[in-house]
């Protein structure tokens, strides 16, 4: 793995008793635990090698250690976290098989999506798909990362749902967590989201015209565009991206 770093600091996504992202003692605490770490690793705010300690996390959010345990073994199970014995656990690297394999399902099921709506959908959903990318071209002019990822989940989203296959959703999101992490990285670069906008709107007017091949075809450009991106930034950051 490399050097690894030990950092010294809080970990993203959990505040004080007086925030609202304090661990809810009423809930669950390992899934609370877990959803706060996938995202801060997803998003990079923690970054490959960066130690995690059951017992400093612990002592941090006020729980037992059990389930912070608990929470980085499913961390683990995902591909999100090494636990290395004698070692402890340390966020792991973008791996380009795990990127490869992620990409293949969504690639699978997302085309799959689009050739079946292609024609079927209603005009609310394409009115609705249509202010959609109004907004992600807004949030592009104005640099907004967040705002434009949380469209983009949502356009990609609304795809199963107007379908009727939320649970393929489910599925979607449970393998693309390491697809996440490179489109984390990619954002510093307008370029890119401008390709993603552009590709985002072919695939709106293939299934708006009824195009059931062309709708299949650009999902397909679309998500492969994730391997071309991971590829390109494994030459510029190879200390995150192990191909």
């Amino acid at each position: 793995m490399g050097e690894t770093k030990n950092v010294d600091r809080r970990i993203p996504g959990f505040g004080g008793d007086e925030t609202s992202d304090a661990i809810n003692l009423r809930l669950p605490i390992a899934p609370q635990i877990y959803e706060r770490l996938r995202r801060a690793i997803t998003t990079l705010a923690m970054l490959p090698s960066e130690a995690l300690s059951e017992k400093e996390l612990s002592l941090q959010l006020g729980v037992s250690r059990t389930p912070v345990r608990e929470a980085l073994i499913r961390l683990a199970d995902e591909g999100l976290i090494d636990i290395l014995p004698q070692r402890g656990s340390f966020v792991a690297p973008i791996r380009m098989k795990d990127v490869e394999e992620a990409q293949f399902i969504r690639e699978s099921l997302e085309v799959a999506v689009v050739k079946r709506l292609a024609g079927r959908c209603s005009s609310a959903f394409l009115s609705e798909l249509d202010a959609n990318l109004v907004r992600q071209e807004r949030a592009v002019s104005l640099e907004d990362h967040d705002l434009f990822l949380d469209l983009d989940e949502a356009f990609h989203r609304s795809f199963c749902e107007e379908a009727g296959l939320s649970k393929s959703w489910r599925v979607i999101q449970s393998v693309k967590l390491q697809m996440d992490r490179v489109r984390y990285l990619s954002l510093p670069d307008p370029d890119h989201l401008n390709t993603l906008l552009a590709q985002h709107r072919a695939i709106f007017d293939a299934v708006g015209k009824g195009l059931a091949v062309g709708a299949g075809a650009a999902m397909s450009t679309h998500l492969q565009e994730v391997l071309r991106t991971a590829k390109r930034l494994s030459l510029q950051r190879a200390d995150l991206l192990e191909i």
